[in-house]
């Protein structure tokens, strides 16, 4: 197909789940809806982070919550058996075709082009196929950019010579590595470390900072760094990292520390930030600085683009770096798209439907190591830097009598960030095994400002971890 050219309603340039939820919501509104994909149909999350990543972790939870049963714990107390585990990884990526996805895609009536696409001026994308042609779309109303992000390396010399891994590597990769070297302390490199370290790989991991998950309250670091320890991984802090070398292409890797001394290891994963992926997005064709995030409003509309059609969803637009929240986002903007076109009201008030509130106030996150940690809301700090007036009340899950069901010598807690001023939840921590499934009910709590007077006629069910809830709140009144 050469200079073939098209109209739209509207174009989605990237089919990840945020472009998927945000032209499903365009399609199902009556508007002709396109989607622009140069990789896998389904992106990041079913390929490369969410989904295998989750698959890697959970035969590693569940066999550290069974050893912590008399009954059970012998039963459990061999390795893991790592093709197993991988091939369950590889079942969950679809082995990486993307058949399903596309087979939704038509169901719903959004069309598909394959290939690179990139803005040329207003309401234009031209998208360069696999085949080296050129499709040119236009939209009647809007273009959506939902291209997420990519793993940004740190600059340093030879950095690319030596085929480090990334996010992507560490979620795909086919063998389990004798010797693994995790470089960062955030999210993806807890997760990697916990995953690669209970399959059989020796992990360290050199982290920059003083602790791990420093975007959560200090004591999740503190509870997960205790069980990577115990897990057996070598965790070091206040380690910067200025020069890697490999022997050839699949070497021994050799990573020099600052100061002195050095750690040899078999791969080495860079989990040191995300890069938004707009630096070969044509942004320059419509007055914008190509490589940057996109600045949006509360609907999602990026700023600075004349007669505002054009709408940046998920990661690339820096507001929450979360799937889910990039979902929320779609969604979002996919209403408030049909709304604009069809000349209805806009309801862009906090809380209104064409309003990404919650990626300010209520973004929950699971961080799937041994143990769990789970937020939603604000931590103290952040709320003490914004001047508001906080109580906060601690609680140790461990005398939470479904926690103590849950597995013998349960280690946990939680925290809720009180605003006193307005009586109602700023934010919820958890840190213990399967606290995940706690974090819809601070969730709700938090997203619907439910006052505390009420949240007291929550009654959780005996003998839950939930239970918490109910200690909390009597710790608040004392």
């Amino acid at each position: 197909m050469n200079d073939a050219a098209r109209t739209y309603d509207v174009i989605v340039i990237g089919a990840g789940p945020v472009g998927e939820n945000l032209a499903d919501r365009t399609q199902a509104a009556g508007l002709s809806t396109v989607i622009v994909e140069s990789e896998l149909v389904g992106g990041e999350c079913s390929y490369w982070a969410c989904m295998p990543s989750k698959a890697l972790l959970r035969p590693v939870v569940a066999r550290a919550d069974a050893r912590r049963l008399p009954g059970l714990s012998q039963a459990v107390g061999g390795p893991l058996d790592a093709a197993a585990v991988l091939g369950r990884r590889d079942e969950f990526t679809s082995h990486w075709k993307d058949d399903g996805q596309v087979g939704w895609l038509e169901s719903v009536g959004v069309d598909l082009v394959r290939g690179h696409g990139r803005l040329d001026g207003a309401k234009q994308v031209a998208v360069r196929t696999p085949e080296g042609g050129t499709v040119r779309l236009t939209a009647r109303h809007a273009v959506a950019v939902c291209t997420g992000t990519s793993a940004a390396l740190p600059k340093m010399p030879g950095i690319h010579d030596i085929n480090a891994w990334t996010s992507r590597e560490a979620t795909s990769a086919k063998e389990v590595p004798g010797r693994l070297v995790v470089v960062g302390g955030g999210v993806v490199a807890v997760e990697m470390a916990t995953a690669w370290r209970a399959l059989g790989s020796e992990v360290t991991m050199l982290v920059r900072g003083d602790g791990l998950l420093d975007r959560m309250e200090p004591f999740v670091g503190e509870l997960v760094t205790e069980g990577l320890r115990e897990a057996g991984v070598d965790v070091r802090f206040g380690v910067n990292v200025p020069v890697v070398e490999r022997d050839g292409a699949h070497g021994e890797v050799r990573v020099g520390l600052e100061g002195g001394g050095r750690v040899v290891a078999d791969e080495i994963l860079f989990a040191t930030g995300r890069a938004p992926r707009t630096g070969d997005l044509g942004l320059e064709t419509v007055g914008l600085s190509a490589g940057d995030w996109l600045t949006v409003d509360a609907t999602c509309r990026v700023t600075g683009v004349a007669d505002g059609w054009l709408y940046a969803a998920g990661d690339v637009n820096h507001r929450a770096l979360l799937t889910h929240q990039g979902k929320y986002q779609g969604r979002i903007a996919g209403a408030v798209i049909a709304a604009r076109a069809k000349g209805e009201p806009v309801d862009d008030a906090p809380w209104g439907a064409h309003a990404a509130t919650a990626d300010e106030a209520a973004v929950p996150q699971v961080v799937f190591t041994d143990p769990e940690a789970a937020s939603v809301g604000l931590t103290a700090a952040e709320a003490e830097r914004l001047g508001r007036r906080t109580k906060v009340v601690d609680y140790d899950l461990a005398q939470v009598a479904g926690a103590s069901l849950y597995a013998d010598g349960y280690r946990g807690r939680a925290r809720m960030v009180v605003d006193l001023d307005r009586n109602v939840l700023l934010g919820v921590t958890f840190v213990g095994a399967g606290v995940g499934e706690l974090l819809h009910s601070g969730t709700v709590a938090v997203a619907g400002e439910v006052p505390l007077d009420r949240l007291w006629h929550a009654v959780p069910a005996y003998p839950t971890i939930s239970e918490v809830w109910l200690r909390l709140l009597e710790t608040l009144r004392g």
